[in-house]
């Protein structure tokens, strides 16, 4: 009983005390709550209060930007209207201007009106006067109003053809001082056009002496001498710093041979004067045709061929100095002949006639002139001409197919011509062109009236010129050697560039008897 009451008497106590802790916790909570809550009143009337100052202080500064913002804008709109008002009254007066000047202009108008009515009136007095005296002078002169004309026109032509040259003259001379300046570009350019081979053992022989001092002797006084052998002999001779030789220079083997063997009697002889060189020149020029002659004789003997015209002999003499694409045209034609016997021998065929054609097939390539035809056809006319029977020439005209072959003995002459040439080391078709382009160069100069010698030398990069000095003067010289260089310049093709020397001289000439 006693314990029951002692664990009722506990457990209320546990409870009465649990209620006190309770009400106590309690009391203790809402107090700091209370507490807490206050703090934060206080704090955010604080903020409240910063916030609402910023906010006043940024609308005041906002407020005051957009004042001046728009006293700004309010100052530019009172500019424009004044500079618009300005620019009105300036149209204004330019208005009231122009108005009065359209007034004045139409005053002008009807003056001028007036003053172009005077004009053509006196106009048409002055035709009349001008009529009547074109009448009145055709009366006296005897000369039509036309004929006048053409005479006046041309006298001004000739004029001005001549102060055309000068001018021209003055421009090239002018050139030439600022022509180093230009140098490297010209140079470039022509380099690009240089696509050539050599051709010096075709074109140069090397004339040998024995010693230097021979060659002071053959430049001569102010270099007269070797001025008169490039004259006479149409090659250019080069003296340079070679020991004991000099160079002779000239696409055609005639002319140099011409040159070689004057060198050689002048030299031995030991005068060495222009009029000595002219005898020389000319005695050894006759000479070489008599060689010519005798080498054309010698080698129909020995192919056993007879009664051939004196002028062919000449030509087939004048083949040992000809090449044709390098190969010696004289040994090419040899060859031929002797292949067109074997040939026509084991055909049946007549073999002296097929030798025959076989030798003269290639005359075409060395006549006196240079007339515009192939070689072929050129030959085939000239053995017409000197009395070659009709197979023959058929023979020599239709070897490249220029005409129709009509006998037997023309293909064998095509095929044996294809052999000789053929063959490897025969033939190099670069000189070919090269002789070619140098002759066609000498050939232009002829076509010019007054003209009596034309020689290219420096291998084709310079014409030399003769003229005769009664039929071109001075002034006509300038003109033709300009004529030449633009028709070389329009018409040929080229490597780098081509000078043209006109030599123009007087010489008076008397007997003392």
């Amino acid at each position: 009983m006693d314990t029951i009451s002692i664990v009722v008497g506990l457990l209320a106590g546990i409870i009465v005390g649990g209620a006190i802790i309770f009400v106590v916790v309690n009391w203790i909570t809402t107090k700091k709550r209370n507490q807490i809550i206050g703090d934060a009143e206080v704090q955010a009337e604080s903020i409240m209060k910063d916030k609402m100052v910023k906010a006043k202080e940024r609308f005041l500064h906002l407020k005051e930007e957009h004042e001046k913002f728009i006293g700004d804008r309010t100052r530019k709109i009172q500019s424009a209207e004044d500079r618009q008002k300005h620019k009105e009254s300036q149209l204004s007066k330019q208005i009231e201007t122009n108005k009065r000047k359209e007034k004045e202009g139409d005053a002008i108008r009807d003056n001028m009106e007036k003053q172009l009515e005077i004009v053509d009136k006196k106009k048409n007095d002055l035709d009349k006067m001008h009529q009547n005296q074109v009448t009145e002078l055709e009366r006296i002169s005897g000369y039509s109003a036309d004929d006048a004309k053409k005479e006046l026109v041309e006298a001004l032509r000739n004029e001005a053809k001549s102060e055309a040259m000068a001018i021209i003259k003055d421009i090239t001379d002018e050139a030439k001082l600022t022509a180093n300046a230009e140098a490297r570009k010209i140079v470039v350019k022509s380099i690009q056009r240089v696509a050539t081979e050599q051709a010096i053992e075709n074109s140069v022989s090397v004339f040998n002496i024995e010693s230097d001092e021979i060659k002071g002797r053959i430049i001569g006084r102010e270099g007269r001498n070797i001025r008169a052998l490039e004259s006479e002999t149409g090659v250019e001779i080069i003296v340079d710093d070679t020991p004991e030789a000099i160079i002779l220079s000239c696409f055609d083997p005639i002319r140099r041979e011409i040159a070689r063997l004057s060198l050689h009697q002048l030299v031995s002889d030991g005068r060495i004067h222009p009029a000595r060189i002219e005898e020389i020149v000319k005695k050894t020029a006759k000479n070489i045709g008599d060689e010519i002659v005798e080498i054309g004789k010698r080698t129909s003997i020995d192919l056993g061929i007879h009664g051939l015209h004196p002028e062919l002999i000449r030509m087939i003499g004048r083949m040992k100095y000809r090449s044709s694409y390098g190969q010696n045209l004289l040994q090419h034609s040899r060859e031929v002949a002797n292949l067109c016997a074997t040939m026509a021998s084991e055909l049946g065929l007549n073999p002296k006639t097929a030798k025959r054609a076989g030798l003269l097939h290639d005359i075409g390539k060395v006549p006196d002139d240079e007339p515009e035809l192939p070689h072929a056809l050129l030959g085939m006319k000239l053995a017409e001409k000197y009395g070659e029977k009709p197979d023959i020439c058929n023979a020599i005209g239709a070897h490249h197919d220029e005409i129709e072959m009509t006998t037997l003995i023309s293909p064998i002459i095509q095929v044996c011509d294809a052999i000789s040439g053929a063959r490897p080391g025969a033939r190099r078709e670069v000189v070919e062109s090269y002789i070619k382009r140098l002759k066609d160069l000498e050939s232009l100069a002829f076509e010019y009236p007054g003209v009596m010698k034309s020689y290219a030398i420096q291998a084709g990069r310079e014409l030399r010129v003769l003229v005769e000095s009664a039929k071109v003067s001075d002034e006509e010289s300038d003109k033709l050697s300009f004529e030449i260089a633009r028709r070389i310049q329009d018409e040929m093709t080229y490597p780098g560039q081509v000078k043209v020397t006109v030599i123009r001289e007087t010489r008076s000439v008397n007997l003392a008897k």
